[in-house]
């Protein structure tokens, strides 16, 4: 089993970069997570002031312990290699690239990045909106170890839109599950889709439980109203933070010296659930140093 980042990833807010006002308030908000949009929040004639808008905000150090990542345009637009640059330069945690659609996508912004970003700080997300992209998935999480390739970002509106279907999430079911799978197989971090109605507070419930009992680690938001139910939902729960440690204290006594398997408050025990005992004390520990 590959290892996933326990950096917390529960609140992946979008806001738009050429909203000077919105970028001033991220600073304060709880987010784990605050993608500057320079992609669909921003009109083509906005577009380089919005670069610079984001590129300026990564480089103030003035967002605390929040992840920092931009969304770029896509690699068929005229802005896609220039945003690519400056969001290397200015020191962003990653770079969040829309409508990928194979494996070969993944290794060509890859190697960009490398050109860029010769300390390796910027890490790569990939957007699964596109229908090749849902075929293809495999083959795109497989590039993940031998690549910048860190993270899946869902696009259910725009996949809706490709398939020419009603935006009605229980379609996506198969998706999800089988993203999910692709991630986890190749050590990926996944985050679900927006949550289109901010005003919906008991939706957006729904749609993070459902996202956290398939294995996403996050969802990604449109409104800062939504950070609070995304952060509670994904946290790990008090109770399933006492049942790591006691599997962790467990395998490391000395009474249990080279043991694959042991019993731990009554359940049979392997080295895949110590294992995954440590990722989920690991989040919480983070989770906790971020309130610090």
């Amino acid at each position: 089993m590959l290892n996933i980042s326990p950096r917390p990833r529960r609140s992946c807010l979008y806001m738009p970069a050429s909203n000077m006002r919105a970028l001033e308030k991220a600073k304060s908000l709880p987010a784990d997570t605050i993608i500057f949009d320079l992609e669909d929040a921003v009109a083509p004639d906005a577009k380089e002031e919005a670069r610079a808008n984001a590129c300026d905000a990564v480089r103030s150090g003035e967002y605390g312990k929040r992840e920092l990542v931009v969304r770029i345009n896509g690699m068929e637009t005229p802005w896609f290699a220039e945003d690519l640059s400056q969001a290397c330069l200015s020191g962003a945690d990653a770079v969040l690239v829309p409508k990928i659609l194979n494996a070969g996508d993944i290794g060509r912004i890859s190697s960009l990045l490398d050109e860029h970003d010769k300390d390796a700080k910027t890490s790569l997300w990939a957007m699964i909106e596109m229908p090749l992209a849902i075929v293809n998935l495999g083959a795109i999480a497989a590039t993940g170890p031998d690549t910048r390739l860190t993270s899946f970002v869902m696009g259910f509106n725009d996949l809706a839109k490709e398939m020419h279907a009603e935006h009605d999430r229980t379609i996506f079911a198969p998706v999800m599950t089988q993203a999910v799978i692709a991630a986890r197989a190749y050590g990926l971090n996944i985050i679900d889709s927006v949550y289109n109605d901010f005003n919906d507070p008991d939706g957006l419930e729904r749609e993070c439980r459902e996202a956290g009992k398939l294995g996403f680690d996050g969802k990604s938001l449109i409104h800062p109203a939504q950070i609070e139910t995304a952060n509670r939902i994904f946290a790990p729960q008090p109770e399933a933070i006492g049942e790591a440690q006691a599997i962790i204290a467990a395998f490391k006594d000395p009474v249990n010296a080279g043991k694959g398997v042991l019993v731990v408050d009554g359940k049979m025990t392997e080295l895949l659930h110590y294992r995954q005992a440590k990722q989920l004390v690991a989040t919480a520990e983070a989770i906790a140093a971020l309130a610090k």
